[in-house]
């Protein structure tokens, strides 16, 4: 069954989730109005209407409550603004109640009934007095959301090992899954120093790269296999995955380098083989 949504980004580097349109006419960059399972919340429109299966909708669809206000703008200007002294009472609380906790964010809803905290921790945290605390002095509802540590440097950002913004503050608005297979497939070097980012966990941009890495292997022939060139037949010693190129040995010229696309056959080889990518 087919249902009619539009996307809505509530950060401006966040997910993007579904609403019904619930018949409002909205184009790229609206800010509508839309309850979450946060509260009442603004959100950017980020795609136009369009058709998705059921099976592309993660939870029932809720309707667009309306188009936004400048009273509602008004309001979330004024949340906007009050985070920084928000966050600063938080640290003042959670120093007194001495718990090992990282403070990342917080936000209010758009109605100010609730004020969500996220907060970073190696283990679990026992904070039932500090939310009464909190309460107390804010006079709203607490919401504490401990999260992990990829999405611990979305919230702070910073540089990363290639010298620019972090991916995830940037542009990245989900995380995909980075496995040790993905860098032992780039021949990277499996050096946690060398392949972790500032969250600690795998580089992200590890996944970008994935797809042609498996779709080249596919057609390169493997080290120590054979193949035929304008030179004759020769003993692949070295193969380069990102240009498609290989290294062979001949009996004539000696070392050698060709492009997939110049080889003439390549022959049958042992998949058990291990490949040794060029540097």
């Amino acid at each position: 069954m087919a249902n009619t949504v539009i996307g809505i980004r509530f950060k401006a580097v966040g997910k993007k989730y579904y609403f019904d349109p619930a018949g409002f006419d909205v184009s790229i960059n609206d800010k509508v109005i839309v309850e979450t399972v946060r509260g009442i919340e603004l959100g950017t429109v980020i795609e136009e209407l369009k058709e998705i299966d059921d099976s592309e909708v993660i939870s029932a669809l809720k309707p667009v409550l309306r188009i936004a206000t400048e009273e509602d703008m008004i309001n979330h200007q004024r949340n906007q603004d009050d985070i920084p002294i928000a966050l600063k009472k938080c640290e003042v609380q959670i120093k007194k109640n001495k718990l090992e906790m990282k403070l990342l964010g917080c936000e209010y809803t758009l109605d100010r009934t609730k004020l969500i905290i996220y907060f970073n921790a190696e283990g679990r945290v026992d904070f039932r007095e500090l939310v009464k605390d909190l309460a107390n002095e804010f006079k709203v509802r607490i919401e504490l959301r401990q999260v992990g540590t990829r999405d611990g440097a979305k919230f702070l950002g910073g540089i990363g090992p290639c010298g620019y913004l972090i991916c995830c503050n940037t542009f990245l608005g989900d995380f995909d899954t980075v496995s040790i297979k993905m860098a032992k497939n780039q021949n990277l070097s499996l050096n946690p120093v060398n392949i972790s980012g500032l969250c600690g966990k795998l580089l992200c941009c590890i996944k970008y790269e994935d797809d042609t890495y498996k779709e080249h292997r596919q057609v390169l022939p493997k080290v120590n296999s054979y193949v035929n060139t304008v030179d004759g037949r020769a003993k692949v010693i070295a193969v380069n995955i990102i240009n498609k190129s290989v290294r062979v040995m001949t009996q004539s010229e000696g070392i050698k380098s060709f492009d997939l696309e110049e080889l003439l056959n390549i022959e049958e080889f042992d998949s058990k083989t291990v490949i040794q990518d060029e540097e």
